[in-house]
């Protein structure tokens, strides 16, 4: 299997996890089960790729430069990406759990779903944004009556 092929398959697990938080928010699988699963899975799947893809790999962390030749290999760069996929799909896991417990609409959070998995902390941002703006109003709504 190539390294493409690889991130084609793991790509479509990882929206097999955004999928249900989108569509299906209100099963409780949705929200407590997949957004965890799938990014354990993910996360075996890297650990797999860093254990045999960046011992041999030229670079490292300590400069941008060391980075960049670490990621010229394949595998390598294919191990950040599943990072990428782990750790935003499990953000927006608890973007939902939070939002349901909140009573922050489904409609507000998908925006926020959406900018996670396409900008990561650009969606984490924009959700507590509407999380503190939303606490603001329902306080204020509180005091009014």
């Amino acid at each position: 299997m190539t390294a493409e092929q690889l991130f084609s398959i793991l790509n479509l697990v990882a929206m097999a996890g955004w999928l249900p938080m989108i569509l299906l928010p209100r099963k409780r699988w949705t929200s407590t089960v997949v957004p965890v699963v799938v990014p354990c899975v993910l996360a075996l799947v890297y650990i797999g790729l860093v254990a045999t893809s960046m011992p041999g790999s030229e670079g490292g962390f300590s400069s941008l430069a060391g980075v960049s030749a670490l990621f010229a290999n394949p595998w390598a760069l294919l191990a950040g990406w599943v990072h990428y996929l782990a750790f935003d799909l499990f953000i927006g896991g608890w973007e939902v759990r939070d939002a349901q417990r909140r009573g922050v609409p489904h409609l507000l959070v998908i925006p926020c779903l959406f900018l996670t998995f396409m900008l990561g902390p650009a969606g984490l941002l924009l959700y507590l944004a509407i999380r503190a703006f939303r606490g603001r109003t329902a306080a204020a709504a509180t005091a009014l009556e």
